[in-house]
C-alpha cells in the first residue's frame, strides 16, 4: 500500500510538472528541493517528507490537500471518511487525512492531523505560499506552533490563525500524541 502511494505521489508530481512545462531544474529552483531528490521521488525511489512535499506543492501552485485530492475524479460535495486520502510522513510518522471533498471549487482545504509525541515538522518560508493562510485548531493534546519569530503554545480547543508563506514549525513537546485540524485558505486576495 505504501509503495503504491509513493508511486502515485511521484507520478502526480511528474504529471503536474510536465503540465506546467517545467523541467526538473525549473522545479528544483522554484521549490528549493534538489533536482536529484525530485527525480528520485518521481521514480518512487524516495519518500518525500512533509516539509519537502509542501515545498514542491507550493512551487506547483498547490496545497498538500489539493495535491492529494487529484483532479481525475468527479467532484462530489461529500467526502466519506473511508474515501479520504491518508498520508503518513516517513520522517516523523505524522498522519494527515484530507477531509475536504476533492475536486470542488472551494479555496479552503480541511486536514485532520495525528501528530506523534516529540515530533517536529518545519516548513521554511516560501514565496509560492505567500497570501495563503491557515487556522490550526487543536482537538487533543498540546502543540507548540512557531509562526515567524512568535511561538504559541496551544492546548485542546485553542485555534491559531497564521500566514502560510512566512514559514512555521509544528512541534509536539509532550509524551502524548496530539490531534488537530488545519483549515487552509488558498485565497490570495
Amino acid at each position: 500500500m505504501e509503495d503504491e502511494l509513493e508511486a502515485a505521489i511521484g507520478a502526480r508530481i511528474r504529471k503536474l510538472r510536465l503540465e506546467k512545462g517545467l523541467t526538473l531544474d525549473d522545479l528544483a529552483t522554484s521549490s528549493g528541493v534538489s533536482r536529484a531528490m525530485i527525480s528520485r521521488i518521481e521514480r518512487a525511489e524516495a519518500s518525500p517528507t512533509a516539509s519537502l512535499l509542501a515545498r514542491v506543492c507550493a512551487a506547483l501552485g498547490l496545497s498538500l490537500s489539493t495535491f492529494f485530492a487529484g483532479q481525475d475524479e468527479d467532484a462530489s460535495p461529500l467526502a466519506r471518511r473511508h474515501e479520504q486520502q491518508v498520508w503518513r510522513d516517513p520522517e516523523t510518522g505524522y498522519v494527515r487525512r484530507s477531509v475536504s471533498p476533492p475536486g470542488t471549487a472551494s479555496e479552503v482545504d480541511i486536514v485532520d492531523v495525528e501528530f506523534p509525541p516529540g515530533a517536529r515538522v518545519s516548513f521554511p518560508p516560501h514565496a509560492a505560499s505567500h497570501g495563503m493562510t491557515q487556522h490550526i485548531w487543536v482537538f487533543e493534546g498540546e502543540m507548540e506552533m512557531t509562526a515567524g519569530e512568535k511561538v504559541h503554545h496551544l492546548f485542546a480547543g485553542d485555534c491559531l490563525f497564521m500566514p502560510v508563506g512566512e514559514g512555521h514549525v509544528f512541534y509536539n513537546p509532550t509524551s502524548k500524541p496530539a490531534r488537530y485540524c488545519v483549515v487552509l485558505s488558498r485565497s490570495t486576495r
